[in-house]
């Protein structure tokens, strides 16, 4: 057994977890890099979190797009966290103010719960699903302020989208703060149950899928979605292992 096993034995572990095991002690409390290196996770969670999503960024990042900007119902940070069925409505002028249009797919960027997520990958991923669809005809991409997912329902609809496609900031935990979330809907219109909703989640650069690898599979179930007109439990993820460069087209129907 070497020196440093014997002294640390997690430490072959900690190699295959990004968990917090074996912290080992000084006296009743943490060592001090472990008390340090958790302070600062949950500060960078807690940014996360509460940082305002950057619009006009965002917006100048993804320039190649026709984008709209939009509010939910929730008037800022503090009510969104409290209220989440305001999150989930977009305020009443932005929802009025949508025109509707024939199209197969709507993307809808919502800053959700880690504003990190959305300006370190939504501009990437978006773009690599672009590249994945190419046939399809895709609505001006809607940026939503103080959204959940359900608010791309509204948005889907207003736009006269066949699907839509949701890319939101998920939960920052105290590994990744940075993880962002799609969610694929059918048919989207108010009121609709997440069940009939698709979710690939994990999208970072942290051991998660890579943005590309996500436009990927986001691509396959589009297609799924299109052949059985249907989104949710009933259309099960059989998508292949993709590589981080393949991407998948969709022809037109």
């Amino acid at each position: 057994m070497s020196d440093d096993l014997t002294r640390d034995p997690f430490a072959r572990l900690r190699q295959a977890t990004r968990a917090r095991i074996g912290l080992g002690r000084s006296g009743a409390g943490l060592p001090t890099p472990a008390l340090a290196s958790f302070r600062l996770d949950a500060a960078r969670a807690r940014d996360a979190v509460h940082a305002p999503l950057d619009v006009a960024a965002l917006q100048a990042e993804l320039s190649e797009f026709e984008t709209l900007a939009l509010r939910s119902a929730a008037a800022d940070r503090s009510i969104y966290l409290r209220r989440p069925d305001l999150g989930r409505k977009l305020a009443e002028e932005d929802r009025a103010g949508l025109a509707k249009g024939d199209y197969d797919l709507a993307f809808v960027i919502c800053d959700g719960l880690s504003s990190a997520a959305v300006a370190a990958h939504a501009g990437a991923t978006l773009r690599a699903a672009h590249e994945a669809l190419p046939d399809l005809s895709i609505a001006p991409v809607a940026i939503v302020t103080q959204g959940r997912v359900a608010v791309g329902d509204e948005v889907g609809q207003g736009l006269g989208a066949r699907m839509v496609a949701v890319l939101i900031g998920e939960r920052p935990g105290l590994t990744v703060a940075d993880s962002l979330g799609i969610y694929l809907t059918y048919n989207p219109r108010s009121g609709c149950p997440d069940s009939d909703r698709n979710c690939l989640s994990n999208i970072h650069l942290s051991g998660g899928q890579t943005p590309a690898q996500a436009a990927s599979k986001l691509a396959w179930l589009v297609r799924e979605a299109r052949k059985l007109g249907l989104t949710g439990t009933k259309l099960k993820e059989e998508a292949p292992t993709l590589a981080a460069s393949e991407t998948t087209a969709i022809p037109k129907e």
